[in-house]
């Protein structure tokens, strides 16, 4: 019942970025969707641990609570951090950003909000840069790729494909 906006992450992993956005924009409304039960567990616990009040959690399939359970145009914010790549090409169908998903996603982010993704793995980033440029209401806020915004945390996996010498690529559209 908190009138804020409201930022959804898609895949949180165990949740440390998650809460520690929380704790540093305690005005935002945050929802975390996550499959993993470990991840979901550890991050309650975080939030138990730091009194965040500012999160909501769902364990469940993302595609289906955004198609089904989050209103058009209410939400201010979403993120994808380091999703899974599914490098081999017979497994890329599992990709979560995908057109279907993405024109679906667009539909639920406010005037002005922000789709804002961040990947280790290059040819994933290209393809989702490329995915966003062709839906007509999303607009890049920058050329190309770009540098990491202030309000994304180093996340546990951007630290691991740095230490492996990946390239860190973000991408942010906002909604026109």
């Amino acid at each position: 019942g908190r009138q804020a906006e409201t930022v959804l992450e898609i895949g949180f992993g165990m949740g440390a970025s998650l809460a520690e956005q929380a704790l540093h924009e305690p005005e935002k409304n945050f929802l975390g969707i996550e499959v993993h039960p470990p991840g979901v567990a550890n991050l309650c616990a975080l939030l138990a641990e730091q009194k965040i009040s500012n999160v909501r959690v769902l364990q469940h399939d993302a595609v289906e609570v955004l198609r089904d359970m989050i209103a058009p145009t209410s939400l201010g914010r979403v993120q994808v951090y380091f999703p899974d790549p599914w490098p081999k090409l017979r497994h890329q169908k599992r990709r979560i950003l995908q057109t279907a998903f993405v024109q679906v996603l667009v539909q639920k982010i406010q005037s002005g909000g922000l789709f804002h993704m961040a990947t280790d793995w290059v040819p994933y980033a290209e393809e989702v840069l490329q995915l966003c440029a062709q839906q007509p209401e999303l607009r890049n806020t920058g050329e190309g790729f770009c540098p990491r915004p202030d309000f994304r945390p180093e996340t546990k996996f951007e630290k691991r494909g740095i230490g492996i010498g990946h390239d860190i690529r973000d991408i942010l559209f906002t909604k026109k």
